[in-house]
């Protein structure tokens, strides 16, 4: 399985594990900083001041403010893919292991709900090129939902209504988890993680075993 569509960001450092260790460091700085300030309104010196480095450190891992929030999406959307990729199954598909993954990518939302909000509100500030690598990214992973619900159809597995789309569900899935961040208010008070993948999940069955 083919990783993420990385753009790549120029560093003046050349050490790539250096690089790769401060730019973690960058993404998880600059989370916080857009969440509570927003995008636009923050100051590279501001980036700078919440990782603890230079102005002209900071500017021997990223050009711009912009690689910063693609670097952000680009790491976002990394962790999606690897909670999927890791216990996707080798051997033909069943319903418990549909389960497994699928509950293994609503608790990896539930760890990210605050990225989450942000590439929801910040990646229309990104430049087209880097804005289309971000879409591409959370193409392939639904992809990865549909590649798996296909897989289930086909081996027996799964049953979805006639005329169903597996693109359709495996979307359907992107967004349960997504809302979980940025709706989670709207279901009546503190309901836990796993109560929400019980309930999510009850839907879903449905579904596949039509």
């Amino acid at each position: 399985m083919s990783g993420a569509a990385t753009r790549n960001v120029p560093a003046q450092v050349k050490n790539a594990d250096l690089v790769s260790r401060r730019r973690q460091e960058l993404i998880q700085a600059a989370v916080g900083l857009f969440g509570r300030k927003g995008y636009h309104e923050t100051t590279t010196r501001e980036l700078a001041r919440e990782v603890g480095w230079s102005v002209g450190a900071l500017y021997e891992y990223i050009s711009s403010k912009e690689d910063v929030l693609y670097l952000v999406c680009d790491s976002i959307h990394g962790e999606m893919e690897r909670a999927v990729i890791d216990i996707m199954p080798e051997q033909p598909c069943s319903l418990a292991s549909f389960r497994e993954i699928f509950a293994a990518y609503l608790r990896t939302c539930d760890r990210m709900q605050a990225p989450i909000l942000l590439i929801y509100q910040q990646t229309r500030s990104l430049k087209p090129a880097s804005r289309q690598h971000v879409l591409r990214n959370e193409a392939r992973i639904t992809g990865l939902f549909e590649e798996l619900i296909a897989r289930g159809v086909a081996e027996g597995a799964f049953c979805i209504p006639e005329g169903t789309p597996p693109g359709l569900l495996a979307h359907n899935i992107m967004v349960t988890g997504h809302q979980w961040a940025f709706r989670r208010w709207a279901f009546g008070g503190p309901v836990p993680i796993e109560t929400y993948i019980q309930q999510q999940w009850a839907l879903l069955e449905r579904i596949v075993t039509a």
